[in-house]
This record gives structure tokens, C-alpha cells and sequence, in this order.
């Protein structure tokens, strides 16, 4: 009876022992099984590192061709016109002794006014010519003579004009809104002032700079021009 007990228990034991190897799995494992388990994880890491660089660089070529084709978009003229503008002013060699304008139509820009040195008409052409939206550029910039008399007689304006005390604020700025055009010897004031009187200050000492030929053109603008009553 005992025998037959002790069998009985053992199958049972076998039993249970299957059971559990079924059941929970031995975390040991050999050596080559580990190895082996580590070489799939390092495989799986590299496959997904490049799909995840794939796309990321299919990402960037969606994003970078919809950013192409955005900027090749043409808006307003009004909107090309802003961004035209922006190009010139930011010019690192654009001062007060140019007098830059011009015009917007469908995309096609008409550069007028003067500069002193004829690389910056080329320049200002070739910065034009690479604004998102503009379609053709005409450029009637006139290069003024190189002359050592007007180079001289623009400084001698510009100190009178802007260490005036009623002007001397706009000499703070970057590039000064009043813009002393000399075309040999004779001088022609254009850009921006606050004030009517300003317009007249700048006149007077211009005027009276000496060396000019003949009276000096008064072309600034008034930003706010006085009401007549």
C-alpha cells in the first residue's frame, strides 16, 4: 500500500513539476540563448533607428518642398512690395547718399532713384531678382559721378544737417531718413521727416553748406504735414 502511495506521489510531483514549466518558464538561460537574445535586440534597435531616420528625412523633404512652393506662391503686390523694401533697406551698403524707389506691377519690379557707386545698382538688382514672388526686375538706377568735389561736398551737407540741434536726433539711427543726393554739385534732399519745420531746417542748412552749385532741391516728405486753416 505504501508503494503504491509512494508511485502515486511521484507521478504527482512529475505532474506538477510539467505543470509549472508550462506555466512559469525558468528565467535561466544559457549563455549562447542569452547572446543570441541580445543580438536580436541590438538587430531591432539598428532596423528601427533607420526607419526612424527615413523618416524623418522624408519628413523634411515634405516639409522643405511645401516650403519651396509656399515661397514660390506670388501674393499682393502690396505684399511683394513689403518684402522688396525689406531687401533694400537691409542692404548693409545702402545709405543716405542713395535715394532707392520703385515700383510693383504683377510681380515685376521697376527700380528707379540713384547710388553713389555703380556695384550697388548691380547688388540691389541681384537681391531684387531673388525675392519670393518677383518675376522681373527693370533697373533704372542711376549711378552718380565719382567725383572727390561731391564726395566732399556730401559730407560737408550731411554735418550741417544732422548735427543741427532741431535734426541731430536722426543721427542715432542706422541710416538717416534725410538722404543727401549730389549729382555734380548740385543737391537734392529726399527721404522722411516728422515735421514741416524739420523739412525747413533741413533746407536751410543744406543751403547754407557752401560749395553746392546753384539752390538746393527740397524733396522731403512731411509724415505729419500741418493743417491749413
Amino acid at each position: 500500500m505504501r508503494a503504491e502511495f509512494g508511485v502515486l506521489r511521484k507521478r504527482q510531483n512529475r505532474v506538477n513539476l510539467v505543470y509549472e514549466l508550462f506555466t512559469n518558464p525558468p528565467q535561466r538561460v544559457s549563455p549562447g540563448a542569452r547572446k543570441y537574445k541580445q543580438e536580436g535586440k541590438r538587430q531591432m534597435k539598428t532596423r528601427f533607428g533607420k526607419f526612424l531616420a527615413a523618416a524623418l528625412l522624408v519628413s523634411a523633404g515634405v516639409m522643405g518642398a511645401a516650403t519651396r512652393e509656399s515661397a514660390a506662391v506670388p501674393g499682393s503686390d502690396a505684399d511683394l512690395a513689403t518684402r522688396v523694401r525689406h531687401e533694400i533697406v537691409m542692404y548693409p551698403y545702402y545709405s543716405i547718399w542713395d535715394d532707392i524707389s520703385f515700383r510693383v506691377n504683377n510681380g515685376q519690379v521697376e527700380l528707379m532713384g540713384s547710388v553713389n557707386q555703380p556695384y550697388k545698382k548691380a547688388d540691389i538688382q541681384r537681391l531684387v531678382q531673388r525675392t519670393p514672388g518677383v518675376t522681373a526686375v527693370t533697373n533704372d538706377l542711376k549711378v552718380l559721378p565719382l567725383s572727390t568735389f561731391d564726395d566732399r561736398l556730401r559730407l560737408q551737407v550731411a554735418r550741417a544737417i544732422y548735427r543741427d540741434p532741431v535734426l541731430s536726433r536722426y543721427a542715432l539711427q542706422a541710416v538717416g531718413p534725410i538722404h543727401i543726393i549730389v549729382d555734380n554739385g548740385h543737391v537734392t534732399l529726399t527721404g522722411v521727416v516728422a515735421t514741416e519745420m524739420e523739412k525747413n531746417v533741413a533746407g536751410i542748412r543744406a543751403s547754407g553748406a557752401g560749395l553746392s552749385f546753384g539752390s538746393v532741391t527740397n524733396r522731403l516728405q512731411v509724415e505729419n504735414p500741418s493743417k491749413k486753416s
